[in-house]
């Protein structure tokens, strides 16, 4: 490709981003209206943009070609000749381990996190730089995909362009799995996440049960994983994503659906390839579960005042301090429309150490019911402060704990952390000692 060849590439390349940001950015203000929110309050105004961004970002590989990557970054180093090392031996297998990777899952739309594992078998006087095999990886890994098939491109590329003896691929996947409404106040021991792992191997890693696989996964095994725990490449598990089961075709807006194909045809996928197809269904699904209701939050009499003898509501005794901690919470950010989730715990000051069984799901109701809606977790923390404090007097603290998907899908790719947040009413906003000594209560593991 020539010079003035290549610069009209790159505007092309341009002005199709362009192009489909404005479409995904017109494609955010519809599945807004759909959720009954004001696209022009402060919060909102700008997450159309915001979420064409993260979109953008997240799905870069399809701009991005693998022999690019690779082609510069060979060297002339000793391989294998025939699976025969230079010192007559087998071996020379080369690992990578423990790339953290995020995609988007591509039937639902979420983002789900990926620990990578990448080896392979130099051959003849061709070995690649390391950082390009996590380089490669992530081209893939930056589109919307499945987890077999992303195992199987990372492999089949790696081996069409550093011509190796052999290439392997292990993903450890996991997709988090947001209950309904209902399903987060019933069922305590909901799990809010999916996990898989998948292989792939190719040339001497051909076949699963070769000897040069017990080598790769031995150096894994420490990890967890076991070739028994990954799917090969021929078992390609359709129904990992737990959307696939909860979708409900029927719940569907059609401008909605219009909407989400619009964001995928904008990505330059076609929402009529087949495991697409139910895709912008799913989406909507999941979408609708913070819909705004605008319906006020009915704490069935149980409010500080009207029910002053209530149980719920002891007389305060300042001796000690009383907690509910690990109430769990659901939410979507309503910057990205990313979702994000973790745990809410509550102190206040109590004559019990305790409050009832009704007290402990009241108060897991509220935390449920601010989390269902587009939310920043900052204005979460103090609408479960201000709630809590009708009902269990008017000394309060509350800290939220969450980790935000927002964090690994936009380029930060700050996996593993996660963001606390604080608010104090009454007594713990006054004294010092009061916070310190609830924030000792709550466990490191939360």
């Amino acid at each position: 490709m020539g010079v003035l060849d290549e610069c009209h590439y790159n505007v092309g390349v341009e002005n199709r981003v362009s192009v489909g940001s404005v479409a995904i950015e017109d494609a955010v203000r519809v599945l807004l209206l759909g959720l009954g929110e004001d696209i022009n309050r402060e919060g909102l105004r700008k997450t159309p943009l915001r979420v064409a961004k993260a979109l953008r970002d997240g799905t870069r590989g399809y701009l991005q070609n693998v022999k690019d990557i690779v082609s510069g970054a060979l060297f002339p180093e000793s391989g294998l000749e025939s699976s025969v090392g230079s010192a007559g031996g087998a071996g020379g297998l080369v690992i990578v381990r423990d790339l953290d990777l995020f995609s988007y899952c591509e039937s639902c739309l979420l983002p789900f996190q990926i620990k990578c594992h990448v080896g392979y078998i130099p051959s003849g006087q061709r070995v690649v730089g390391l950082s390009k095999l996590s380089r490669v990886a992530e081209v893939f890994a930056k589109r919307l995909q499945d987890p077999q098939r992303l195992a199987n491109e990372i492999c089949a590329a790696l081996q069409h362009s550093i011509k190796p003896t052999g290439v392997a691929v292990v993903l450890q996947c996991s997709h988090i799995h947001f209950p309904n409404f209902q399903t987060a106040l019933f069922d305590p021991n909901h799990q809010g996440c999916v996990k898989l792992s998948v292989m792939s191997g190719s040339g001497a890693f051909d076949d699963e049960k070769a000897s040069i696989w017990t080598d790769f996964l031995g150096l894994l095994r420490f990890r967890g994983l076991t070739a028994d725990d990954a799917h090969s490449r021929g078992s390609l598990d359709k129904s990992w994503c737990p959307s696939r089961t909860i979708c409900k075709m029927a719940a569907s807006d059609p401008p909605l659906l219009a909407a989400v194909s619009s964001i995928l045809y904008a990505l330059g996928e076609d929402p009529l390839r087949e495991d697409l197809v139910d895709t912008p269904a799913r989406f909507v699904n999941w979408l609708m579960n913070f819909k705004n209701s605008n319906v006020d939050m009915k704490l069935n009499g149980f409010v500080r005042g009207s029910k002053r003898e209530s149980s719920l509501a002891p007389p305060r005794d300042f001796s000690h301090i009383c907690s509910e901690l690990n109430l769990l919470f659901w939410s979507q950010c309503e910057h990205h429309l990313l979702p994000f989730h973790g745990v809410v715990h509550i102190g206040y000051y109590s004559s019990s150490r305790v409050i009832s069984n009704v007290g402990k799901s009241l108060l897991q109701s509220v935390v449920q019911f601010y989390g269902f809606k587009l939310q920043v977790q900052e204005r979460l923390t103090r609408q479960v402060a201000e709630v809590a404090s009708s009902i269990l007097g008017e000394d309060v603290i509350v800290v939220v704990e969450a980790s935000h998907t927002c964090m690994i899908s936009r380029g930060i790719e700050k996996l593993g952390s996660s963001t606390a947040t604080i608010a104090v009413l009454g007594r713990f906003s006054t004294d010092p000692t009061a916070r310190a000594k609830f924030l000792q209560i709550i466990p490191s593991s939360a």
